[in-house]
């Protein structure tokens, strides 16, 4: 589904697997010594459009920050060097159950980052059967971008400058 809004938004994607043993320079990037005896930046995961964070609560509080910065400060923080992050830019987050062994909950300050929660159940019988119907097929599906990285930069710029009226003002 995420790949599928990337491809329709004309944005790059990434997935990102949180695991337990992730650490934060694995989605942020560190610095490396190359061929050349200098030192590079190696930018890891955070440098796309969008970022599907898979099972975020898996991964330990201090990696969930890291990519909990990015989102808040659409920046990262390498070895002391900071990098803004190409806009737009915006995760979206799968999480396990809570009571699942092995998940760290989110804090409610991080969750307060997400600007929705949706809880899906398990499929129906006939839904199973819908999903096995569509996956097993040999039909290429092709989504065709709508927009670019820009025009989408350009409609958020233009809808910030619409006036809105301040309702508590004729409440009194």
């Amino acid at each position: 589904m995420v790949n599928t809004i990337a491809q329709a938004l004309g944005l790059n994607f990434k997935r990102i697997q949180f695991t337990p043993d992730l650490m934060p320079s694995d989605i942020l990037g560190s610095e490396i010594l190359d061929e050349n005896r200098q030192i590079q930046v190696y930018k890891r995961s955070n440098f796309f459009y969008i970022i599907l964070a898979d099972e975020i609560n898996r991964t330990p509080p201090k990696t969930q920050a890291a990519l909990l910065e990015a989102m808040q400060e659409r920046s990262v923080t390498v070895a002391g060097h900071q990098y803004k992050l190409s806009l737009p830019y915006f995760v979206l987050a799968t999480q396990n159950p809570i009571e699942q062994e092995g998940t760290y909950p989110l804090p409610e300050a991080q969750l307060d980052r997400f600007m929705f929660s949706i809880n899906l159940q398990y499929p129906s019988f006939q839904e199973e059967v819908d999903v096995v119907k569509a996956t097993t097929t040999d039909v290429k599906a092709s989504v065709n971008a709508l927009f670019t990285a820009q025009e989408i930069i350009d409609f958020q710029n233009v809808i910030r400058r619409i006036p809105v009226a301040d309702m508590s003002l004729n409440m009194q």
